[in-house]
């Protein structure tokens, strides 16, 4: 099955959304800050990414997608975050400025996120 890693600083959301890809039977790995991201992609080798945006920096995801693109990463990643209920802004995925394969606001309903992270893996 997938491996997984999922890079967001709020530990309870990591636990939860851990527990519901380890049920769907993904392997999981779990990152907190953009920094530890970074380090973990050598060392796990995810087949995809679930990334939120604000971390120690409120635009940690953001700038992580980026160099995770031009690191040459071609693997899927889900931003998965609450900046667009929190800023009022609307956010999506966007070549330039949101370098990422799909985006969804939290909180993600497990139904949507199984279906979310099967789809982008299946591509």
């Amino acid at each position: 099955m997938a491996k997984i890693l999922i890079v967001d600083d709020d530990q309870d959301f990591v636990v939860a959304v851990k527990n519901v890809l380890a049920s769907d039977g993904y392997e999981v790995a779990a990152a907190h800050s953009k920094e530890e991201g970074m380090k973990a992609i050598d060392k796990e080798n995810p087949d995809l990414i679930i990334l939120d945006v604000m971390m120690e920096q409120p635009d940690d995801g953001f700038a992580m997608a980026h160099d995770l693109r031009k690191s040459g990463f071609d693997k899927p990643v889900l931003m998965l975050s609450s900046v667009g209920t929190i800023s009022g802004m609307r956010f999506d995925k966007d070549a330039d400025m949101n370098p990422v394969d799909a985006f969804e606001e939290k909180p993600i309903q497990p139904k949507k996120l199984l279906a979310k992270v099967k789809e982008l893996l299946s591509r």
